[in-house]
């Protein structure tokens, strides 16, 4: 890896690192000697100021259809930690994929007069104006996942680090590879549309680029396990060999080992994204293909929640000098593997 990137990416990692932190202690109003340590799917750390009861707080929340895990465990987690908190009232709206249901639910809690919107839009860009419209009449918009393509529809973004996740997957496949310069590396993306899986692609490029490396063959699947296993088959039809392959989503890697196993494939290695318990129980093992993953928080919606009730209550995080909850936090995606799987598998994610 070059001096430029090297140095970007630990400036990027080492904030976001010390932010994920920041966002999940929530801590006190009153400035402390040392930081709490908590996250969103952990109970409220008990005897702090930002923790007691106060004024009720009304928490719409909008995502979309719990069609693969990872979207399953982040409706979980917010629905969690909402119950913490006697003080938080959280409306859910009904899961969907339809843009304009999504839109017409946002409508509904601007109507009904709600405190604080937590959305993870199905599609960023088609909820931007409906977001704007709910900043406008003074409620709370905390934005997560998929960013809106105005900032100013939200108060707050919750982000995973989906360049960062290229980038790790990028540089594992480097070290485990980087001294074959004809290696044959393949990559299997998700939705191709949204920026999160362009994010992510940009910056596993960027990191093969770094090694002398490329994506050699690529195919987009949907985060599904039908549409991995459809996307999986076709890519190892058109490559017969291959070195490596990086599969954006675990819940859609089940698919793909499924084609990978029908192809009675296993000369290459790969790495997965998101960090589901089914990936890091086939790490663990060492018996299949599977190698790495690159973990995508599932906590994100559950983060959006506190920190709505934060913002609502004019609330702080004592863990930052700022006295005013941040605009963008951005979460870590570190890299998983046999050495380290036991400290990650405790959170992961069922497919």
């Amino acid at each position: 890896m070059s001096a430029p990137l090297r140095r970007r990416w630990l400036t990027m990692a080492g904030t976001a690192a010390a932010l994920a932190l920041v966002v999940t202690g929530c801590t006190s109003n009153q400035p402390q000697d040392t930081a709490d340590e908590g996250s969103g799917a952990q109970a409220a750390v008990p005897g702090t100021e930002n923790d007691e009861p106060g004024d009720t707080v009304t928490i719409g929340f909008s995502a979309p259809a719990a069609d693969h895990g990872w979207m399953g465990a982040i409706t979980r987690a917010a629905v969690a930690e909402a119950e913490k908190y006697e003080d938080v009232e959280l409306v859910q709206a009904e899961a969907t994929n339809d843009v304009n249901l999504q839109i017409s639910q946002i409508e509904q809690f601007i109507n009904d007069g709600v405190d604080a919107i937590v959305l993870l839009p199905f599609d960023g860009a088609a909820l931007t104006e409906v977001a704007l419209q709910a900043m406008e009449a003074g409620i709370v918009v905390v934005n997560v996942d998929r960013e809106f393509d105005d900032p100013n529809a939200a108060r707050t973004t919750v982000l995973g680090d989906n360049y960062g996740m290229g980038v790790s997957a990028g540089q594992y496949i480097c070290e485990q590879l980087g001294d074959q310069p004809d290696a044959k590396v393949a990559e299997i993306a998700g939705i191709d549309s949204l920026p999160l899986t362009q994010d992510r692609s940009r910056g596993f490029a960027d990191a093969l680029f770094e090694c002398g490396l490329e994506v050699g063959n690529r195919v987009a699947a949907d985060f599904t396990v039908q549409g991995g296993e459809a996307a999986a088959a076709n890519l190892l039809q058109a490559a017969p060999e291959l070195d490596a392959i990086w599969n954006h989503d675990d819940d859609q890697g089940v698919g793909v080992m499924a084609a990978i196993e029908n192809a009675g494939r296993d000369e290459f290695i790969m790495v997965g994204g998101a960090g589901s318990k089914n990936v890091m129980e086939a790490i663990e093992a060492d018996d299949s293909v599977v190698k790495a993953t690159v973990v995508y928080p599932s906590t994100q919606a559950a983060d959006g929640v506190k920190l709505a009730r934060l913002l609502v209550q004019q609330k702080a995080m004592s863990d930052l000098v700022e006295v005013e909850v941040p605009r963008t936090i951005q979460l870590y995606a570190p890299v998983v593997t046999k050495a380290n799987v036991d400290e990650y598998l405790p959170t992961a994610f069922e497919s």
